[in-house]
């Protein structure tokens, strides 16, 4: 399998998201719904001020999130995915939903959990340095950053492991982790950022 050396650009999530309206199968997927239950299940705090969900695709894990958080603003770079999300979180008044293309793109405020499912491995080393300033910019102290990564193989610039292993060593001497968990499939890294 070739990997792609470079991040990888929006279009390539558009293009996705127009040929399938659910190209990972993020709503029947027995894989999808194990991990979304271990993640909500190993967040340090039962209840969040201010969350951000990175890479929140059409809204499923942001619908079963939002309950534990007073305000959440999920993000995704592809428009035919946040469409989905927003129809299917309209009764859910705090989540807030924008467009944009970390770590370029980033979201105002500052945030006591940042959750980032099945993203950082679309980034190549450069874009992993720049996301981990925009995290030390954001996240409060004592706030939780979670990640959860497929440990397969990918043709993106990164696999699971080099990309949270990565992202760990970057933020080393920033966070301490709370929780590691692994599977045969993914793993779940729980840090919490040194006051």
């Amino acid at each position: 399998m070739t990997r792609h050396s470079q991040t990888m650009p929006p279009d390539y999530f558009e293009d996705r998201y127009a040929g399938d309206p659910d190209p990972w199968q993020f709503t029947t997927s027995p894989y999808e719904a194990g991990k979304y239950a271990a993640t909500l299940e190993a967040l340090p705090k039962s209840h969040y001020a201010s969350a951000l969900e990175i890479g929140c695709s059409i809204g499923i894990f942001t619908e079963a999130l939002a309950p534990r958080c007073d305000a959440l603003i999920s993000v995704d770079t592809a428009e035919k995915a946040l469409e989905q999300a927003r129809e299917r979180c309209e009764a859910v008044p705090q989540v807030r939903f924008e467009r944009l293309h970390v770590p370029d793109g980033w979201p105002e405020g500052r945030f006591d959990l940042i959750l980032m499912s099945e993203v950082i491995y679309f980034l190549d080393p450069d874009d992993m340095a720049r996301l981990a300033e925009r995290i030390l910019e954001t996240l409060r102290p004592d706030g939780d950053l979670v990640l959860v990564h497929w440990t397969g193989p990918t043709h993106y610039p990164q696999s699971g492991d080099e990309a949270s292993d990565m992202l760990i060593g970057i933020l080393d001497g920033s966070i301490r982790i709370v929780h590691h968990h692994r599977t045969d499939r993914y793993r779940l890294d729980v840090l919490t950022r040194i006051a």
